[in-house]
């Protein structure tokens, strides 16, 4: 038996501006919001009850960022990469980003890969992988 990977849990000092940050970023919506937590799904995602069990394990997943008092210290030990369409423009999707707060990371890359490492307003690292179209 296999279990959903429901959400990614990310820490956040201003989990205000974390949630809107993402979900503008990965065009996901706001579906819960507290003093505690702050949910954001996928704008295609139903907040519907799904009863069939093989379509619930089908949904995507979600990120909640929750307040915690410690700052970040060291490298992520897991990250989110991100993946613009053959069709898109990469370097303009990573110079939105940077206008929109991201920054450049240095996480030990080689000048070589195909790859760019950003972290978030909050310091937290994502990459920006090569073109796909799949």
């Amino acid at each position: 038996m296999a279990l959903r990977w429901y959400t990614t849990v990310i820490d956040s000092h201003d989990i205000a501006a974390q949630a809107r940050w993402w979900a503008e970023t990965l065009d996901f919506r706001i579906v819960y919001e507290d003093a505690h937590e702050v949910a954001v799904i996928p704008k295609h995602m139903s907040e519907d009850v799904i009863e069939d069990g093989a379509t619930w394990m089908r949904q995507a997943q979600g990120l909640v960022f929750v307040p915690v008092p410690e700052g970040k210290t060291i490298k992520n030990r897991l990250h989110i990469d991100l993946a613009p369409h053959t069709s898109q423009d990469r370097d303009a999707e990573i110079a939105a980003l940077l206008e929109r707060g991201a920054t450049l990371a240095d996480v030990g890359q080689d000048d070589d890969v195909t790859w760019t490492v950003l972290a978030d307003p909050e310091g937290n690292e994502f990459c920006v992988l090569s073109s796909r179209d799949r």
